[in-house]
Formats: C-alpha cells, sequence, structure tokens
C-alpha cells in the first residue's frame, strides 16, 4: 500500500507520522499544502470521506483562533472551499490518502499500525 501525506513541512505531528512511515518501510510521498494547495474538488472529495468540513477543522489551531467571527461559520460549500484554500493549515493533519482512496486524519502509532495492517 502506498500512501500520500498532506500536511505541513514544520508540523511535528507530521514529521512524527512521516517518520512512522519510513520505519515500517510504508511507501510514502509527503505534500505541504501549502506549497501545493488541495483543489477544490480535492477538498469536496475529503469533505465527503472524512464527514463534512467540520470534521476536517483543527479548531484548536492559532490560525482558526485569529479568524473574524464570520469567516468560522462558512455557510456553503464554496465558501468552505475558498477558507480551505486560503488557509490551508486549518486543516487537521496528518491527513492521509491510501492508493486505494481511503482518507483519514491524524496520527497515532496504534491509529497508523491498524491503518497500514502493521501487526503490534
Amino acid at each position: 500500500m502506498t500512501a500520500t501525506l498532506y500536511g505541513l513541512d514544520n508540523c511535528d505531528t507530521c514529521r512524527k507520522a512521516r517518520n512512522w512511515l519510513k520505519r515500517f518501510g510504508v511507501e510514502h510521498a509527503f505534500i505541504d499544502y501549502r506549497d501545493q494547495r488541495p483543489s477544490p474538488e480535492t477538498l469536496l472529495g475529503w469533505k465527503t470521506a472524512l464527514g463534512g468540513w467540520e470534521a476536517m477543522i483543527n479548531k484548536s489551531s492559532t490560525t482558526w483562533r485569529q479568524l473574524p467571527a464570520p469567516r468560522k461559520t462558512p455557510g456553503s460549500d464554496a465558501e468552505w472551499k475558498l477558507l480551505l484554500r486560503e488557509y490551508p493549515q486549518l486543516i487537521r493533519r496528518p491527513l492521509v490518502v491510501t492508493d486505494d482512496g481511503a482518507v483519514s486524519q491524524g496520527f497515532t502509532d496504534n491509529g497508523f499500525k491498524a491503518r497500514f495492517g502493521i501487526n503490534p
């Protein structure tokens, strides 16, 4: 199984996830979504796979807390896509897409073991 890991190059959790993938020999690519912003179609696909826009957002981030109140309540898919293209760091990370199309967010050792079929 191969994976594409989306996140931020300077994110500690993304680094941990990348190191885990290397350690367990999982072939992967890393995309910093500040450098390569996800397309609107990609964002819609992630929204569907993850259970909605709210599930994709890291509301404990500094970026989220600094947004003006009206920006925190997008009323349509178009507004959400605009917000996440403008502030990709709002997306919970790492976001992992495997070659089978499965999408997940976050990193834990046990979660990745289950996700990539590594026996504990």
